[in-house]
């Protein structure tokens, strides 16, 4: 580590991490975890700044559950100062902030629960054609209720986190049960979200107030082992083929931050039930790319460029439809979106579509190509909100693929 490192922010100006965005982190410095705040280069400590009387406690805790646990009213309080702060160019943010490369960024908050969802009517239309040509590509629920299903907390892991093969059951080609290393291992590129401020068991969450409990959006990697997963999956759904891992990336973007970026949703038809039905503007116009990169390659190959902005179910209509039965929100509860995938060859959010189930092969610049994920290849997911007016970036989530 080097000593500690004072001096005003670097705004870059194509980072999407100026003052409209302050994303929240976790990092190390001296032995010692402490909440951050990104500004162009360097990382704002909220530590420094609750010894200097500026900031409430709960911002000087070692990761942001505390602060998510507080509730809306003290997240826009804090949001409101920090923006003071560095709009009025107040000393403190400079002798309390500390260069990136000086730090080690960590896991931002200790997971309670984690809920996958499967929102993207591109992405499952796209899945159904392929293992259901026959028939209608979208199940009967699927337009009535987000589908989703609980995942495992205890592995969602940090950005850069190597990805060890999965191994397990699958299905041979003759037929046979084999056992063994997954053969199409696959990234799925979401965005996810983590919520605060407790709700009650067996008093569901309206959807006019789910948004009180969305503290921030960030990457998120769902790794999926194809073959495993298709063997397993019925009847009761993904389990082995998607518990050894998710990647999410170490930058929380507060909920407000992408309040520039919110759209009118897709038409939904049929109407949903009435504890589903809002005013339809939760869509976010966020753009999002895939970069894909062998051993032998020094940069990576951008092999899928998407949108947010199709998604059919909303952050907002998840957790109505999560608590209905009466499931009670934690701080730290992580959902995510589900493949985000487009319409077209290109803006596919899974390598068994940018392959079509192993049909058609993605080629690299170094001469190779790839149906599905070899080992030593890293996957690099991106995400930047841009408008003319306003920039906000999530930085990357990656992985590498070992043995």
């Amino acid at each position: 580590m080097g000593g500690e490192s004072k001096g005003p922010a670097v705004i870059d100006a194509n980072s999407g991490f100026g003052p409209d965005n302050l994303p929240y982190c976790v990092f190390e410095l001296g032995g010692e975890a402490s909440i951050g705040v990104r500004l162009g280069d360097r990382v704002i400590s909220l530590r420094a700044l609750v010894e200097n009387g500026q900031l409430p406690g709960e911002c000087g805790a070692g990761n942001l559950n505390p602060l998510m646990a507080a509730g809306k009213r003290r997240w826009d309080e804090v949001r409101a100062t920090l923006q003071g702060m560095i709009e009025s160019e107040d000393s403190v943010t400079e002798t309390a902030s500390h260069s990136i490369a000086e730090i080690t960024l960590l896991l931002p908050f200790d997971v309670a629960d984690y809920v996958d969802f499967y929102s993207s009517e591109q992405h499952a239309i796209n899945l159904g054609r392929m293992f259901r040509p026959d028939a209608e590509p979208l199940l009967p629920n699927w337009k009535h209720l987000p589908v989703g299903y609980h995942g495992r907390a205890g592995t969602l892991v940090l950005s850069g986190t190597e990805i060890r093969r999965p191994a397990g059951q699958r299905k041979e080609a003759d037929g046979s049960i084999g056992f063994g290393p997954s053969q199409r291992l696959d990234i799925e590129l979401e965005l996810g979200y983590v919520l605060g401020g407790d709700s009650s068991m067996g008093t569901p969450v309206p959807i006019g107030s789910a948004s009180d409990h969305l503290f921030g959006f960030f990457l998120v990697n769902d790794w999926s082992a194809r073959d495993i997963q298709a063997w397993e999956y019925v009847p009761l759904g993904p389990f082995l083929g998607k518990s050894f891992a998710t990647s999410i990336s170490p930058w929380v973007v507060p909920t407000p931050a992408l309040e520039p970026f919110r759209m009118n949703q897709p038409v939904q038809e049929p109407t949903p039930l009435p504890y589903l039905q809002d005013d339809g503007t939760w869509g976010l116009d966020i753009d999002f790319e895939i970069g894909l990169q062998s051993r032998t390659m020094e940069v990576p190959d951008i092999v899928s460029r998407t949108n947010f902005k199709d998604m059919y179910w909303s952050p907002v209509q998840q957790i109505a439809h999560m608590t209905i039965n009466g499931a009670s929100v934690r701080t730290g509860d992580v959902c995510a979106s589900g493949t985000i995938s487009g319409s077209k060859p290109g803006t596919f959010g899974s390598m068994i579509e940018l392959s079509w189930n192993g049909e058609e092969p993605i080629h690299l610049s170094d001469g190779s190509t790839r149906t599905f994920l070899e080992d030593g290849d890293t996957a690099i997911l991106r995400g930047l909100a841009s408008n003319g007016t306003a920039m906000v970036g999530f930085g990357d989530v990656s992985g590498v693929i070992v043995p």
